[in-house]
């Protein structure tokens, strides 16, 4: 009776891993990943950068948690979208630095995207110069749920000017 007890349970929990593995969608290579966060990165800051709270409402997952050296934390989509609008929408522009946009998968949750961005007077020109904006790096959490990508965690520090990087010890 223990034998058939054990080999009914081993049977079991393998369908269910089996199963499982059936359900949730095969991983994305290194190239996809890649290119589905920098489309995702592009369409959340084009939203950002011509005010499109709509789109960057549909973008921020409601329990977002953003942390940001200067202001400390915000949870929540609502705040992060009034924030947005009272203290960015005409105000600031940003750009993500060539070359700085790295990409990790997150098993069975998404991905880890990590970069530098500047961020400038958009009223000055439509392209942030780095040597006349704010220059900051970041970490974001994507969660794909299902085919649809949400911003869950953001991380943004080292917020100083160009003039103030080159002043570091």
């Amino acid at each position: 009776m223990k034998t058939w007890c054990i080999a009914s349970c081993l049977l079991t929990a393998g369908l269910a891993a089996q199963l499982s593995r059936a359900e949730s969608p095969p991983e994305p290579s290194a190239a996809e990943l890649q290119r589905t966060v920098a489309a995702l990165d592009t369409r959340l800051f084009a939203a950002y950068n011509q005010c499109d709270l709509d789109t960057l409402a549909a973008l921020v997952a409601e329990d977002l948690e953003f942390y940001h050296d200067k202001t400390g934390l915000s949870r929540g989509r609502g705040p992060f979208i009034a924030a947005i609008k009272n203290n960015i929408c005409g105000k600031v522009h940003r750009d993500l630095v060539a070359g700085s946009l790295e990409v990790y998968p997150l098993h069975g949750y998404g991905a880890v995207e990590i970069g530098t961005h500047v961020f400038c007077d958009p009223r000055q020109t439509a392209v942030c110069d780095a040597a006349k904006s704010g220059v900051a790096k970041f970490v974001m959490l994507w969660q794909n749920a299902g085919g649809t990508w949400t911003l869950t965690r953001v991380i943004s520090y080292d917020h100083v000017s160009d003039w103030q990087r080159e002043k570091k010890p």
